[in-house]
């Protein structure tokens, strides 16, 4: 059976434990899963965007993806997992839930805390919601 994980990344330290959790994970596997490395960026301001090139805006998102998704993608290539690389923008949750959809990922694999604030006392408000909203299992990494 086809297995495919989407692992959402946001370049926070605990969004790298969980590269660490589906090394050791994929490693146990006969066959390694497809990784699926995603860091969804939130739009910018409609008032900010009014005044800036659609190129630039696009760049931008794609620099600060590539920057949150690097030091996962060094660890995967490391340990010889191949991978791909999703940079999205929009509400983090929903997002997240929406490609596992259409990529038909069997599970997402996220932190339980990643950059956002201090909202959650026992897991991060991102995650939470896409607990909430996924059809698929959703594996917290502490």
């Amino acid at each position: 059976m086809h297995t495919s994980w989407l692992i959402a990344i946001d370049g926070s330290a605990p969004s790298l434990k969980v590269i660490d959790f589906v090394i050791t994970e994929a490693a146990s596997r006969v066959a390694p899963p497809q990784l699926l490395l995603v860091n969804v960026q939130a739009p910018l301001s409609g008032n900010i965007t009014r005044f800036i090139d659609e190129k630039v805006v696009s760049d931008f998102h794609r620099e600060a993806g590539d920057a949150a998704l690097a030091q996962a993608r060094q660890k995967l290539e490391a340990a010889g997992l191949a991978h791909s690389a999703h940079i999205m923008i929009g509400e983090t949750a929903p997002t997240l839930v929406e490609l596992a959809k259409d990529k038909a990922c069997n599970m997402i694999v996220m932190g339980a805390r990643g950059l956002g604030s201090v909202a959650g006392l026992l897991m991060g408000s991102v995650a939470v919601k896409v607990v909430k909203l996924s059809t698929v299992p959703v594996l917290l990494v502490k």
